[in-house]
């Protein structure tokens, strides 16, 4: 019955800060792709060279500042963390919206990115080993659900009157806060280690070069997928010839795709494990992505944006659940903070690229050497040795 009670308590848990996630994303996106533009063009006046400056800040703020969320949650209760988080958020969102200065802008930007960065790693750090890729799945469900939801949303509520969009951005940010008060953190030996920051780091990098593929995945994939973020639209519009509501069309069913797949192909991977996933969820979005630069079609760029959201589905929760079986038990979170700011360095790193690349080429480019990238990957995972795919337990026994 003890046991029992536990696992519920465990999932309930789970459950609330899957919940908190989501109302932190749909803040997230409603201010950064929605509101921010609207209320600095519509209601003061600032520049759109601010808004962008402001909104990769905030990106920028909350990739480097995960490894100090980790470092803190290592030595301090990770519900003082979480709720200074929010704190810290609330606080950058009401600046946002009270300003008048192009600079406390752009500060308060970099604020509430810092402020929403600690609930990844939260919540990495009470998924347990034996259901990792189906808990990953789970999350990233209400996280593409909250980021997807939050800039539609708000674009009708701005539609109707831009003081009832901010009164809605701050219910948003506070019931998540409410529902933060009830979650219970399970205490983990990461909590009250006395390590010092450099062993750590040692501890992490140790694990990261027995597993010698993973860091120039991590820079590979998060790079790729950077250099097509500032020429979605102009691509679909120009050389796909899709209207705007098409393309919407197109991003909603391979979003669909993965929300509807991430759950199932997390389990199968809990269940099967191995190198699979990985190596035919990357060729497949890469054949897929490559493919996009020839279609000619409506219903073509339909289909193959749900077999790149299928690919998806397969190989980000198995990623991450392998990305876990390097991180060190007693510096769960110091690790998985680093990781993530590694992680972020390529979301920075390739918009320059895709930019640079569409100045010397066109607008393809990107696209075709994006595709290249992902197909390197898969091809990558599938010459590396299968003892690198191995379970925890048996990384263990091979890497003592």
């Amino acid at each position: 019955m003890g046991i029992s009670k536990a696992k519920t308590g465990q999932m309930t848990s789970f459950t609330l800060l899957a919940v908190i996630l989501f109302f932190i994303e749909w803040v997230r996106g409603a201010v950064l792709v929605a509101y921010l533009p609207a209320y600095t063009l519509m209601g003061w006046g600032l520049s759109a060279s601010v808004v962008g400056i402001a909104v990769s800040v905030h990106y920028l703020t909350d990739s480097l500042i995960k490894g100090l969320v980790g470092y803190l949650l290592d030595r301090f209760p990770g519900r003082l963390v979480l709720h200074g988080g929010f704190l810290l958020g609330f606080t950058g969102l009401l600046l946002i919206v009270t300003t008048h200065s192009a600079w406390i802008l752009i500060g308060a930007s970099a604020c509430l990115g810092a402020g929403l960065s600690p609930i990844w790693i939260i919540c990495m750090s009470q998924i347990k080993e034996e259901n990792r890729a189906q808990r990953m799945g789970t999350l990233y469900v209400y996280w593409m659900a909250g980021l997807g939801l939050g800039p539609v949303t708000m674009n009708l509520i701005i539609g109707r009157s831009l003081p009832l969009a901010l009164w809605i951005i701050v219910l948003f940010l506070t019931v998540g806060w409410v529902i933060a008060a009830f979650v219970h953190l399970e205490k983990t030996t990461v909590t009250r280690i006395h390590s010092s920051l450099g062993e750590q780091f040692s501890a992490l990098w140790s694990k990261v070069k027995n597993g010698g593929f993973l860091l120039p995945g991590m820079l590979l994939q998060t790079t790729a997928g950077g250099m097509l973020v500032p020429f979605l639209t102009s691509y679909a519009v120009k050389y796909l010839g899709l209207s705007h509501s098409q393309l919407s069309v197109v991003l909603l069913t391979g979003g669909a795709g993965v929300v509807l797949l991430l759950v199932p192909m997390g389990k199968w991977f809990d269940h099967a494990g191995g190198r699979w996933f990985l190596v035919l969820g990357f060729g497949i979005f890469s054949v897929a992505l490559f493919g996009l630069t020839g279609v000619s079609t409506f219903s073509g760029a339909v289909g193959l944006a749900l077999l790149l959201g299928c690919a998806y589905a397969a190989l980000l929760p198995s990623w991450n659940a392998l990305m876990a079986r390097y991180i060190p038990e007693d510096a769960a979170g110091i690790s998985w903070g680093l990781l993530f700011s590694i992680e972020g360095l390529g979301v920075v790193v390739g918009p320059l690229i895709g930019s640079w690349l569409a100045s010397i080429g066109n607008e393809l480019l990107p696209f075709r050497v994006s595709a290249v990238l992902f197909g390197l990957i898969s091809v990558v995972y599938l010459l590396s040795p299968a003892r690198l795919f191995a379970r925890r337990e048996k990384l263990a026994e091979i890497n003592p």
